[in-house]
């Protein structure tokens, strides 16, 4: 079932809508209790949410762009094609993990990424859209999220700048794309 399903029919479906950091995006929940205020030391000492939750959906028209969240978040495998995600460790080195059903192939249908640690996402295998879920502790807030600066990214770790550059400029086309012709 899910071979027949397009990109628009999940964000149908599951209510996801475009988002500035996974390509399209659902809460699907936020803790109704709460950390009170100095109860965490900072970034968090204002309070925060216990967890939250949320439906991603990447596609090749949308990547997951580079950014980071403060809190730690925990990326799950649904349905769909294997993501292929770079997280660059603020010491300076990087890790390419893939996230997706073919275990045996050493793929993962869970990620841990670390708070604070910058990230980007793409589509692989027939690269069609890959839907994940992400759970965050503490949960987020807009305040958590932040979008990286390519050019000090691809500064700081050359190991993986083309695929860095290489997923920006997929996000950049396809918005150029829906523009269309000026």
């Amino acid at each position: 079932m899910t071979a027949e399903l397009t990109a628009d029919e999940l964000c149908q479906l599951l209510d996801l809508t475009p988002n500035a950091t996974c390509g399209s995006v659902r809460v699907t929940f936020t803790s109704p209790l709460a950390i009170a205020p100095g109860g965490l030391p900072a970034p968090f000492a204002d309070g925060r949410p216990l967890g939250s939750a949320l439906y991603f959906l990447v596609t090749p028209q949308a990547p997951a762009p580079l950014h980071r969240i403060r809190n730690d978040q925990l990326y799950h495998y649904y349905l769909g094609d294997s993501l292929e995600v770079f997280l660059l460790h603020g010491d300076g080195s990087s890790e390419r993990v893939v996230v997706g059903p073919a275990l045996r192939g050493g793929q993962r249908v869970q990620l841990h990424i670390p708070g604070a640690t910058f990230h980007t996402a793409r589509v692989m295998g027939e690269g069609r859209w890959f839907l994940g879920g992400s759970t965050e502790w503490p949960g987020v807030i807009p305040a958590d999220v932040e979008i990286g600066d390519l050019a000090e990214m691809a500064r700081n770790h050359p190991d993986v700048a083309a695929e860095v550059r290489a997923i920006a400029a997929s996000a950049r086309q396809a918005a150029r794309d829906e523009d269309g012709p000026r």
